[in-house]
């Protein structure tokens, strides 16, 4: 096993929520870390005391389990090994691989002095049935592949390599943890890559979806990578495929969007694309029509279009929004009259504005970076995010970052 790297913000968010009564379900794309976070927790509960025999971590994928294909063979094996005294600390990866999961997972909760840990790897894992089953009584703990932050602490750097020069790996290799065991070595982590897409596709898609068509659904894929940072909806998704033929030109647009609109909810649901809503900020609303969608990985998006510099300011559109979901922000896109504001972003006590570019070097850049931010009436923070140093630090109260800063703060 290879050695595990600390995740310290959400390995802090397992123990925060550890003995609560609430099952923690720890989700996201296969390969993020899931697994090595819980390994990582097990690793932490020895360490403050609790003994081996009362923790059972089980990976639910690995053929020593593949008898315990329905929760009733999957209680009963659990059930045999949890100590008659004292808490047990049940940890399950990938448990959705169990029929009906959900009710050995209540039953647990119900008969043993049990504190419950379990990764999945696409969004099933919370459908109907389960919330309704678990109403209340789960929290989930959304992982994604590194941060720019985390990911100089996975990788050695030679000395003489800049911060920029770091940061531009990044943006090429994105940040899942596997690739580290490559040291940036481009044909061997496109291999590894390519792996991990293909079990996403494979496995959290198309096994689930008995319906999809894999060259449709590769077909949207690379439309969303390629229109990041556009306004899209599945309408006129379906009409451009349409046009293009890659969907039946028989079928009206309505029945290619409904279509569409069926496989980018595939793609959300193995946490492949993130999609973003419009706010009127003016009317305070959430808009139905438009919106955006953020592939959670550049490294992913790399490999299926190659690596495209021109593409830069949307690339940096991307790292700040799968950061953003990182901090626990609620994202939307804001409107503001015929203007638009890259993020808007929520918490119970927080708001702030952001948007983002390459460089604000260029007047017209400037004025129009910064005039969507001068609409907006209220007193919450706005802000500009860019790759200039930051030289000249607001405009009329609109702070000017650094990006990597804003990345490392």
């Amino acid at each position: 096993m290879a050695k595990l790297i600390a995740r310290p913000e959400y390995l802090r968010q397992l123990i925060q929520h550890k003995d609560v009564d609430l099952v923690k379900i720890v989700s996201g794309i296969r390969r993020c870390g899931k697994s090595s976070l819980l390994e990582l927790f097990r690793q932490d509960l020895i360490e403050t005391g609790v003994p081996e025999d009362h923790i059972l971590h089980m990976n639910l994928e690995s053929l020593r389990y593949r008898t315990l294909s329905d929760y009733l063979s999957f209680y009963d094996y659990v059930s045999e090994r949890i100590p008659k005294e004292g808490k047990t600390y049940l940890i399950f990866d990938e448990v959705q691989n169990v029929k009906h999961w959900e009710k050995a997972i209540e039953s647990f909760r119900l008969d043993f002095d049990v504190d419950i840990y379990i990764t999945g790897s696409n969004a099933y894992l919370l459908s109907t049935e389960f919330s309704t089953l678990l109403s209340g009584r789960y929290v989930e703990i959304r992982m994604l592949p590194l941060s720019f932050k985390e990911f100089l602490t996975f990788y050695e750097f030679a000395p003489s390599v800049s911060l920029e020069e770091k940061f531009q790996k990044f943006l090429k290799f994105g940040g899942m943890p596997v690739l580290r065991e490559y040291n940036f070595n481009e044909v061997r982590i496109n291999q590894a890559l390519e792996g991990i897409y293909s079990t996403v596709v494979l496995r959290d898609i198309l096994q689930r979806n008995s319906f999809a068509d894999p060259s449709t659904l590769q077909k949207i894929i690379l439309f969303l990578c390629s229109n990041i940072g556009s306004f899209n909806s599945p309408n006129s998704i379906g009409a451009v495929l349409s046009q293009e033929g890659d969907i039946d030109r028989r079928k009206s647009k309505s029945i290619a969007g409904k279509t569409v609109e069926k496989y980018m909810a595939m793609l959300s649901s193995a946490y492949i694309f993130y999609p973003v809503g419009r706010y009127d900020i003016k009317g305070k609303q959430l808009l139905k029509t438009l919106g955006k969608n953020y592939i959670v990985d550049l490294g992913i998006r790399n490999l299926l279009l190659g690596y495209r510099d021109a593409d830069r300011g949307h690339i940096l559109e991307i790292i700040v929004f799968l950061e953003l979901l990182r901090r626990d922000y609620h994202v939307s896109i804001g409107k503001v009259g015929d203007t638009e504001i890259d993020f808007v972003c929520e918490k119970p006590d927080h708001k702030m504005y952001i948007q983002v570019t390459e460089s604000m070097q260029l007047p017209e850049t400037r004025r129009r970076e910064l005039a969507p931010l001068q609409k907006v009436a209220d007193n919450y923070e706005k802000m500009i995010l860019s790759m200039d140093p930051s030289f000249i630090q607001s405009y009329d109260g609109i702070k000017s970052i650094y990006l990597l800063d804003f990345l490392l703060s």
